[in-house]
């Protein structure tokens, strides 16, 4: 062990230190080792303060200059289906919600929303859906073909959920780049307490580690705030993304939906996102980070005060607009009136407004190989 982390380590356990003085001294532990204990990961999450929580963006801001400078990067959201065989309890297009209006889009409508977006200035384009067996894999991969021959200078991520490995396989050398896959929550106990018992976190997890084998840029993340979840699983989901490694990590508030079993649960705070958004930062200096859809839902500047918490990506929504609020993962969802170039310039005013300006380039995640 180094004398400064001696030092460091002194100081946390002296009696005579405040719970500011030791939090902040965990901040720059986190900053130089990007790696925390449990029980120093306790302490920081179980009594933050707006002290605290402006130290820490301060340094996840620092590290993100670092790597990224001012730049944000824009993703070209498109929901092409709200059909979905899972019954997630805390998912508004769960299979069992009747009151679901089922949509999905047909290629030349995706390729569509594409040739909007790539005149928008959209270099990754981002398929997202639910379980959809409608949709084969000879579709997907004979999609991806399509817009790669299109549009040869994007990147395409792909978010459509559980898959064997030969469907990730064949959608990689077909073309895609990216594969988002959040784990929701990494404490077993509380998986299963959001999800049906046909879902399991071994198999969300190998599925991610599938995903990384074969080599895509790998996204992975969390709810903030769901049901039963408790500081330590918080912990759990630090811990087990440390030991995935991924290329970015997409994490957002649960906003309960009302249609679903847990339309009486209280939202997750604002405050609590943000704060883990600036731990992610630390944690992993190179990631791409979302500032998402859900943490403007909730506050009217929370796409930016993601931002300013560490985040770098933004994900504006190209989806035709008729559809737009037929995917309602959860209530109040904003942005669903809108036309994709009133998304893409809002969002440059935006950004600009606090300081940071969008890239038009595919954002690929900065650090090379992913370390594995």
């Amino acid at each position: 062990m180094s004398a400064r982390k001696e030092g460091i380590d002194s100081l946390i356990k002296s009696p005579s230190t405040t719970l500011f003085e030791e939090q902040k001294l965990l901040v720059n532990k986190l900053k130089q080792d990007n790696l925390l204990s449990k029980e120093e990961f306790l302490t920081l999450l179980k009594q933050s303060s707006e002290e605290i929580s402006e130290y820490l963006f301060s340094l996840a801001r620092e590290v993100r200059q670092k790597i990224y400078g001012n730049s944000v990067y824009i993703r070209g959201l498109i929901e092409f289906t709200n059909f979905c065989k899972n019954d997630c309890f805390y998912c508004g297009i769960r299979k069992s919600n009747a009151n679901a209006e089922r949509y999905r889009l047909l290629e030349d409508e995706i390729l569509s929303a594409c040739e909007i977006g790539y005149e928008l200035g959209f270099r990754t384009y981002v398929l997202q859906g639910g379980e959809d067996g409608y949709y084969k894999d000879d579709f997907i991969c004979n999609l991806i073909s399509r817009i790669k021959r299109d549009y040869s200078d994007c990147a395409i991520t792909l978010s459509i959920g559980e898959r064997s490995y030969d469907s990730y396989l064949s959608y990689y050398q077909a073309g895609a780049d990216r594969y988002l896959l959040r784990h929701e929550t990494a404490s077993e106990e509380h998986y299963q307490k959001l999800h049906p018992s046909n879902l399991t976190l071994s198999n969300r997890k190998r599925c991610l580690w599938d995903l990384k084998s074969i080599g895509y840029q790998v996204g992975s993340g969390f709810m903030v705030g769901s049901p039963y979840q408790k500081p330590e699983n918080l912990i759990e989901d630090l811990l087990f993304l440390h030991e995935l490694q991924p290329h970015m990590v997409g994490i957002g508030p649960f906003i309960p939906h009302k249609d679903t079993p847990f339309a009486s649960e209280s939202a997750g705070t604002l405050e609590l996102t943000l704060y883990l958004i600036g731990i992610l930062r630390l944690m992993f200096p190179n990631a791409l980070l979302p500032s998402t859809t859900a943490l403007g839902t909730i506050h009217p500047l929370g796409r930016e005060k993601g931002i300013l918490a560490g985040a770098n990506v933004v994900m504006p929504n190209l989806s035709p607009r008729e559809v737009r609020s037929k995917y309602m993962l959860y209530d109040n969802k904003i942005c669903t009136g809108d036309e994709a170039a009133e998304c893409r310039f809002c969002m440059e005013r935006r950004m600009n407004k606090i300081g940071y300006e969008i890239a038009v380039d595919r954002g690929d995640y900065k650090g090379g190989k992913c370390y594995v």
